[in-house]
């Protein structure tokens, strides 16, 4: 069932024949059973950052506790025995994304940054005029970095709507390409409704053009499997606390191609061939990418986390996580003074929504004395927040831990808030 790799396991067949079994997943994940307020803790924040299981949590402390070194050029057992699982992380990470080779696996410390890597890179190229298409679903980490390239460079900046359902309007993306189109840069799952973007066609599109993509997978990376070559993906970015890791690791996955050709993000250590006074050679990917000392110990903690999904069975998380959403649709819109966001077809397990007469601030602080967490705010989405005619909503976000209970308990708290403020 299982081969080693490293200090870390793969599954040799993704998740197996063995029934999908919440239970046993569950108790893989301390957190989950301890209390709240008095109460059992629902964790409903998943799209913020997900809950560790133990293989993560074993992995990280052996590593600190028996294997700790610097990585890379040292001589030593303790730096070999780092280097190696260092980088069979990264092969881990190659696997989970079905990239090409270990060498478009760059580490980040998160997705952020992985976009701020390829906005700076490619900023060079990128001037008065030159315009990037986005959708009107960008986390901010998606549209931060290329309003530098509006302030600094004259970039124009262009946003595909979506209608009323949340979906993405293809044939309004495709207008949006122009000769002037430099980059196209989408989620591929929304942080806030869950819209699962067409982004196999958004590529087919771009690249008719000789346009390349960045696809932003810190949502859809935790709630399906990627595969970035049938993607054909330019770029494809994603996070390690969502996908069951630590915080601290990131990962952007770029082709070869594009990583020769691209300049270094940051100068230091490990990222040159050869140093002078008056000259510098730079190393090859990913290391030209790595400057200075890497999040070594965080990397080997993701691989763990890639390595659970990996062996429960991406394709099993995700029924389950749709089974859960559709249920949570289904009991909210029993709700008469609630009113839910986000209704696309094959949508992801996220469920946002507010209540009539109550601040969404205000009912994630009244639900967590019911033990029941929820992200409330705008999600960094503002300009989809004002597309939605909206300040703020609450969050709810699934993950392979959650069961419909869970989701009862959600519900008997909002009615609760409600009863409190009616």
């Amino acid at each position: 069932m299982e081969k080693q790799v490293g200090a870390l396991k793969v599954a040799a067949a993704e998740g197996g024949d063995r029934p999908y079994d919440v239970a046993s997943i569950r108790a893989d994940f301390p957190i989950l059973f301890r209390e709240i307020h008095g109460k059992p803790l629902v964790y409903l924040d998943n799209a913020a950052s997900a809950q560790k299981p133990r293989p993560v949590i074993d992995a990280m402390d052996h590593a600190m506790r028996f294997e700790y070194a610097n990585v890379h050029r040292g001589l030593h057992y303790l730096s070999n025995t780092a280097t190696q699982h260092f980088e069979d992380a990264r092969e881990i990470v190659r696997r989970f994304l079905n990239a090409g080779s270990v060498d478009e696996i760059i580490f980040t410390k998160n997705a952020t940054e992985a976009i701020n890597l390829v906005a700076s890179s490619m900023g060079a190229n990128i001037g008065e005029g030159d315009e990037i298409v986005l959708s009107i679903m960008e986390h901010h980490s998606n549209i931060v970095p290329w309003h530098f390239l509006r302030e600094r460079n004259g970039a124009v900046l262009k946003w595909a709507p979506i209608a009323d359902n949340g979906e993405l309007i293809l044939d309004e993306f495709e207008r949006l390409l122009t000769p002037r189109t430099k980059l196209v840069a989408v989620t591929h799952m929304s942080n806030v409704t869950g819209t699962l973007v067409p982004v196999r066609e958004i590529i087919r599109m771009a690249h008719a053009r000789g346009i390349p993509v960045l696809i932003d997978g810190s949502q859809a990376a935790v709630h399906l499997a990627v595969d970035v070559r049938d993607l054909d993906a330019d770029f494809y970015v994603f996070t390690g606390h969502k996908t069951y890791g630590p915080s601290g690791i990131g990962v952007l996955y770029a082709k070869a191609a594009l990583l020769d050709s691209m300049r270094p993000y940051q100068g230091g250590g490990g990222m040159i061939e050869h140093v002078a006074v008056d000259r510098i050679t730079y190393g090859t990917a990913p290391h030209k990418f790595e400057a200075g000392t890497p999040p070594i110990v965080e990397a080997i903690g993701l691989g763990a986390g890639l390595n659970y999904m990996m062996q429960v069975g991406r394709d099993k998380i995700a029924r389950h996580e749709g089974e859960l959403r559709t249920y949570a649709h289904a009991q909210l819109a029993e709700l008469p003074w609630l009113k839910t966001y986000g209704h696309a077809p094959g949508k992801g397990g996220i469920v946002s929504f507010t209540m009539d007469g109550l601040h969404p601030h205000d009912i994630a602080t009244i639900i967590d004395r019911s033990g029941v967490a929820v992200r409330a705010g705008h999600h960094c989405a503002q300009p989809l927040m004002e597309r939605l005619g909206v300040n703020a909503v609450c969050r709810a976000s699934f993950a392979m831990y959650n069961t419909k209970e869970e989701v009862d308990a959600l519900v008997d708290a909002l009615k609760r808030a409600h009863e409190l403020f009616a």
